[in-house]
């Protein structure tokens, strides 16, 4: 039992640091606000849930998030918007992908993740972190709706910021994350599972 848990957390460990060197592959993508940026680091935190359980996914996740928060430039809110959001999506998948391991119920457990996640992301944005970016940065709410309104001319305010920025781009973030995953889980799957 022992030597179970310290191979799951060495395989954590290895996740972790992949998901962090990938936060810095990040690129921004058309149509988004500037500071949505698209990277793949959420990859390793999927497949340690898919392979050797959710709450190793989302250890993934807390690890890589603690590293760049030593070098952030947003106060550790990002970090802790990235943490709960990467989160929401590794747990959501890890759970359903659980209760019968096939890759129909990968799939499914995949897309209802990337919906969970981007209704999650929406909320918590609206309430939670853009709010805290004001307060705590003292970044004026016009500013991030400005930053959004030159990427899409759509975004008029923080509802449409949410409509049209936060929410698409996650579906879209989940639907890339899920595309690699599952075209890359079967082959490097048995390094990983417990």
């Amino acid at each position: 039992m022992e030597k179970v848990k310290t191979q799951a957390l060495v395989k954590v460990g290895f996740l972790s640091a992949t998901a962090f060197i990938l936060m810095y592959l990040e690129f921004q993508v058309p149509l988004f606000p500037g500071f949505l940026k698209l990277d793949l680091s959420d990859i390793p935190a999927l497949v340690a849930s898919f392979a050797i359980g959710p709450l190793y996914g989302v250890m993934v996740e807390l690890i890589k998030n603690i590293l760049h928060a030593t070098i952030t430039q947003s106060g550790g809110i990002g970090e802790i918007a990235n943490f709960t959001v990467g989160a929401i999506f590794v747990a959501t998948a890890g759970l359903i992908y659980h209760l019968n391991k096939t890759r129909k119920t990968a799939l499914i457990a995949m897309a209802v993740a990337t919906l969970v996640m981007s209704v999650s992301a929406s909320l918590l944005n609206y309430y939670v972190f853009l709010p805290l970016y004001q307060k705590v940065m003292g970044f004026p709410m016009d500013a991030i709706i400005g930053m959004g309104k030159m990427a899409n001319k759509r975004i008029v305010d923080l509802k449409t910021l949410i409509a049209y920025g936060i929410f698409p781009f996650n579906l879209l973030k989940g639907f890339v994350i899920s595309a690699i995953t599952f075209l890359i889980y079967k082959k490097i799957s048995p390094l990983f599972k417990a």
